[in-house]
């Protein structure tokens, strides 16, 4: 059989990436609570409550201002909840799928982000033991990471895997969707995170779309083994 790959997105598809900000705010109110005595588990609850509200990027500035603290400790807080090793663990139906997937596939992981912390995010959870290779968008082309085609190539030259015999799985329309259809892959979007039930534009519509991991690998087998067909 001729080698195919399969190329994963990491945050909101194989894992919620809220459980890694709830991880970083446990480190952050224990400092808090440790720095200047405010209970941590007040803190914890004020920071959680802030995201429910729709204020995550100013979760630690609401904070502050709830506990009169200064808003200038904002910087090192932010800092420490990057830097923090995180208390991750993957869930059953993520490691399913990969044990699946690795018995036809090449595996690799692309994800946007500070290498440092997805490297974290990815060791905690266990996924380098599942997987051929992991990339760092932000360390190809333009810096920005995906969408940018640069990306997805990097990862296609490591996995030796010509363009059209990769699938790309990710939940996000146009980071994940979008960049890898450039880049000439197929796209699967998984139906997960905030972006589960985002609006869609014909450069940002996946090949497949599905609502769980477990229907990837067949998800990708009918792209590549059959699709194929068509196209060639």
């Amino acid at each position: 059989m001729k080698p195919r790959a399969l190329i994963l997105d990491l945050d909101d598809t194989l894992y919620p990436e809220r459980r890694h900000l709830l991880s970083g705010f446990a480190v952050a109110a224990r400092y808090v609570e440790d720095v200047f005595g405010v209970p941590r588990a007040e803190v914890f609850r004020t920071l959680v409550a802030a995201v429910r509200t729709g204020h995550r990027s100013t979760a630690l500035q609401a904070m502050c201002e709830t506990f009169d603290l200064d808003p200038a400790i904002v910087p090192d807080l932010v800092e420490l909840v990057r830097d923090h090793r995180p208390q991750l663990r993957m869930r059953r139906d993520c490691r399913r799928m990969l044990e699946r997937a690795r018995r036809g596939w090449r595996l690799a992981i692309l994800t946007n982000g500070r290498p440092r912390v997805q490297a974290r995010k990815i060791a905690a959870l266990g996924l380098d033991l599942f997987v051929d290779h992991v990339v760092f968008a932000c360390e190809h082309g333009d810096g920005r990471g995906k969408p940018d085609p640069a990306a997805f190539q990097a990862v296609i030259a490591k996995l030796g895997v010509p363009a059209e015999r990769c699938v790309f799985a990710g939940n996000d329309p146009w980071c994940d969707v979008a960049g890898a259809r450039r880049a000439g892959l197929w796209t699967i979007r998984v139906r997960r995170g905030s972006f589960a039930h985002a609006e869609v534009t014909e450069a940002s519509e996946a090949d497949l779309v599905v609502s769980r991991l477990s229907e990837i690998p067949d998800a990708a087998e009918a792209l590549v083994e059959y699709a194929a067909v068509y196209v060639s």
